[in-house]
């Protein structure tokens, strides 16, 4: 199980940087919900959250839930300020291998969905990437003083594109496997269809073959139904003929 430790930056009393009619605080929240949403696609993940709501949380709180938590990463969402554009991000001047190599991954994936300009991958003394006991990487996405940043930010299709990036990252950091969508059990209503005389037989034929194939229960079968154009109430009596309970 890999535990992704997912902490939008600021929030509550402290709004980060603003402009533009944009709070720091508002967007590395709806950054960090995507992220954790796309991440629910995917087996095998668990996520934690520094903040789900717009609420205060100091920096050493914030490590202190990932380090207790033992995650296997951890990714802290910031947006810029200061006269520049584009996007960058931080690991710990000091860095492990792992959150080197987990760096490179990661920012050439948000580079590629989000089409920002590089401003490069850099290193720095940040609390959030010094006092973490796992890999850990902070990410500034976009400067909210700048013109075109901030007309991108206040879109919610580039949150979401600037969340995949992330995502994608973290599928390759993590070799991910998206989950294989369940199919709803169906219920059978055992109601017998008024079928004309070349559908008994069809359906005589099907079972047989059936039958001699060993198989009663195959989606081979059911497609061959549903390609002549039966109704719902017939399909689901076939299957029961196929399942060697009518007939």
């Amino acid at each position: 199980m890999v535990k992704i430790f997912i902490d939008p930056g600021h929030g509550g009393t402290d709004t980060g940087a603003k402009a533009n009619g944009l709070l720091e605080k508002s967007l590395t929240l709806a950054i960090s919900l995507r992220i954790r949403d796309f991440l629910m696609d995917y087996e095998n993940v668990q996520v934690k959250m520094s903040r789900e709501t717009d609420k205060t949380v100091t920096l050493k709180q914030r490590t202190d839930m990932a380090n207790s938590w033992k995650a296997d990463y951890l990714l802290s969402i910031h947006i810029n300020a200061g006269g520049g554009e584009g996007y960058e991000d931080y690991i710990y001047t000091s860095p492990s291998k792992a959150s080197v190599a987990n760096q490179n991954i990661l920012h050439a994936e948000v580079i590629k969905q989000t089409g920002m300009v590089d401003r490069g991958k850099k290193r720095r003394n940040f609390h959030m990437v010094r006092e973490s006991n796992m890999p850990a990487i902070l990410t500034e996405n976009g400067f909210i003083d700048h013109r075109n940043d901030a007309a991108n930010l206040s879109r919610s299709s580039f949150i979401e594109k600037i969340g995949l990036g992330h995502v994608n990252g973290l599928v390759q950091i993590f070799g991910l496997k998206k989950k294989v969508p369940s199919t709803p059990e169906r219920k059978l209503t055992g109601m017998k269809p008024n079928w004309a005389d070349w559908q008994w037989q069809e359906a005589e034929e099907t079972f047989k073959k059936a039958r001699d194939k060993g198989i009663l229960n195959s989606d081979v079968w059911e497609k061959k139904a549903a390609d002549k154009n039966l109704t719902f109430d017939e399909l689901e009596f076939l299957n029961l003929v196929l399942s060697g309970r009518a007939l």
